[in-house]
Formats: structure tokens, sequence, C-alpha cells
């Protein structure tokens, strides 16, 4: 039980710390007034993936996870243990799963008292919704769906792939650099249709922020395609732990 309260605080750390980063690199893009205002897609790509770096490092003893697709795949690889020698059952997989979710409604909070000012004086509800959460360049629910299954299936196969090496499952397997070098390249490689959520509590942890949120003339927090970043994500998480069993043993 030490062990999964470790587990719990770390993956709340790393997360909360992974969504304040990525999502603050996105209001200070998109909100009115910041000196970042304007940056771009590519200045929103790599402050997220240093993001990513910054909640490793912060998660690393929990394996750090940070991403539920990961923690999913690494079950569907055939894990017999997490980071922190925690055995992998269904009660670890809800904790890193509830660290990781309470995370990211905390790290979207604190995004937005970083903001608060520039959220009132933001005009465009789109944009605040922006900050919090993914949308779609084009709205095509099936194809947006396959958009996060790819982005994520990369993400995860080579996370499982660096692990071979003897390292305990999570992003932490990588280090905290590549990981971050991975998540850059998927952003600027497959982020454009989608926004590359790539996380389903990075997306719906910062929803339900905006939803809860006193954020003046926010409008609608989007649930009709909410689903797309939670699902997506999940299932190429999975299929990616799955691929992993066939191919990893033949590519090594």
């Amino acid at each position: 039980m030490d062990n999964l309260g470790v587990v719990f605080l770390s993956e709340v750390v790393g997360t909360a710390i992974l969504v304040l980063l990525g999502t603050g690199v996105v209001a200070n893009v998109a909100l009115a007034k910041n000196k970042g205002f304007g940056g771009g897609f590519l200045m929103v790509t790599v402050g997220w993936g240093l993001a990513v770096y910054a909640g490793v490092i912060a998660a690393y003893n929990s394996g750090a996870h940070i991403n539920p697709a990961v923690t999913l795949g690494l079950v569907a690889s055939g894990a017999t243990e997490f980071g922190a020698g925690v055995p992998v059952n269904v009660v670890s997989v809800l904790v890193y799963i509830a660290g990781q979710m309470i995370g990211a409604i905390l790290g979207a909070v604190a995004v937005w008292l970083a903001y608060k000012q520039h959220f009132d004086q933001e005009p465009e509800a789109a944009s605040k919704l922006g900050v919090f959460s993914t949308g779609p360049a084009i709205r095509s629910y099936g194809w947006n769906l396959v958009t996060e299954i790819i982005g994520t299936f990369i993400l995860v196969f080579v996370v499982i792939a660096f692990g071979r090496n003897g390292e305990a499952g999570g992003l932490a397997a990588l280090g905290a650099l590549p990981v971050a070098l991975l998540v850059i390249v998927i952003g600027t490689s497959l982020g454009g249709p989608t926004g590359y959520a790539i996380n389903p509590a990075r997306d719906l942890g910062p929803r339900i922020a905006h939803f809860f949120l006193p954020i003046k003339g926010k409008g609608s927090s989007d649930w009709a395609y909410s689903w797309v970043p939670v699902l997506g994500p999940i299932l190429g998480g999975l299929l990616a732990g799955f691929a992993s069993t066939a191919l990893l043993p033949i590519l090594a």
C-alpha cells in the first residue's frame, strides 16, 4: 500500500506539471494580450514536449505514466509490474488513472489562475476552450478518432519498445529527454488534424476544469467531441500494447 501511495502522489504531481505547462503554452499563444500571442503551432508542440519532460522528471518514481493510454498499453503488453515495484492488477491500474485524472484537473485549474486576466479579456470562447482541451481542425468524428489512435499508438509502442531494455514500464523507460522529443515529433507530424491529445487525462481533466471554473464568457465545453480524445488514445494504447507482444520479440 505504501508503494501505491507513492504511485498515486507521483502521478498526480507529474500529470499536474504536464498539464500546467502544456496548457500554459497554449494559453500563451492563444489568449489576448499575452507576450507569446500568435506564437504558432510549432511553439505549442515544443512546449508540450518539454511539458512532458518536466512531468516525467517529477513522476519518475511511479514510472511516469502520466497518461492512462500508457498505463493500459502496458497492461495489454502483458507487463506484470509497474514502476515502484507495483504489481499490475485492477487496483494499481485504477490508482494510476485516478492520480492522472486528479493531476490533470489540478494542472488546468493552475493555468487558469496564472492566466486569469487574459481569460477575462479574451473575446473568443473557442480560444478559451482551446487552452484546456483539443478540438479538430475538420470535425469528422470517425477520422478524428483514427488520427488519435495512430498518434497514441506511436507514443505507446515506442515507450514499450524502450522498456524492453529492462527499465520499469512507463514514459520513464525512455528517459525524460527522449520522450519529450517523441512527443514533439508526434505533434509536428500528426498533431494538425486534432491537436494530438494522445492522452485521455490530458484532455478530459482540463475539459472538466473548463466546465466548472467560473471563466468569463467561456461558452460550451464541447462534450459532443469529448469522447474522441478519450477513446482514441485508449484504443491506440491498447493496440500498441497488443502489437508489441507480437512485433517486439521479432524486432529485438
